[in-house]
């Protein structure tokens, strides 16, 4: 069975940063291109970021270029996010979510697996 559970989100001033985490289990995750999409009350799910099977490429929205960093531990089957200087405008339900190829994409329907969620709030 497929399994992508995000963990670290929570209630956090402005400016702040949190660290996410997707532990995975149910594929080969070394394999695969991994992403974070975000979804906000009220608004569609979007593109964060994402990394190709190997760790090599990155990609990330172009409002959020310099504060987020996408990484992976292929040995232990995990994802990070790493959100530096948060603003209340990152406060959403952040997902990660795994595509059955090698190559990283930017585009939602790629992929095929999909994690339930964790909440990150960033309010004073």
């Amino acid at each position: 069975e497929v399994q992508l559970v995000e963990s670290g989100g929570g209630l956090v001033q402005p400016g702040v940063s949190l660290r996410l985490s997707c532990a995975t289990s149910g594929f080969s995750f070394g394999n695969v291109a991994m992403s974070w999409f975000r979804q906000a009350p009220g608004k569609e799910r979007e593109f964060v970021a994402a990394i190709n099977w190997l760790g090599d490429a990155t990609y990330y929205a172009n409002s959020l270029k310099g504060r987020f960093t996408i990484s992976r531990d292929n040995a232990k089957n995990t994802l990070f996010l790493q959100m530096n200087s948060l603003k209340p405008e990152d406060t959403a339900v952040y997902y990660c979510a795994a595509r059955t190829g090698p190559r990283a994409t930017m585009t939602l329907r790629d992929y095929a697996y999909w994690g339930q969620g964790t909440q990150v709030t960033v309010s004073s």
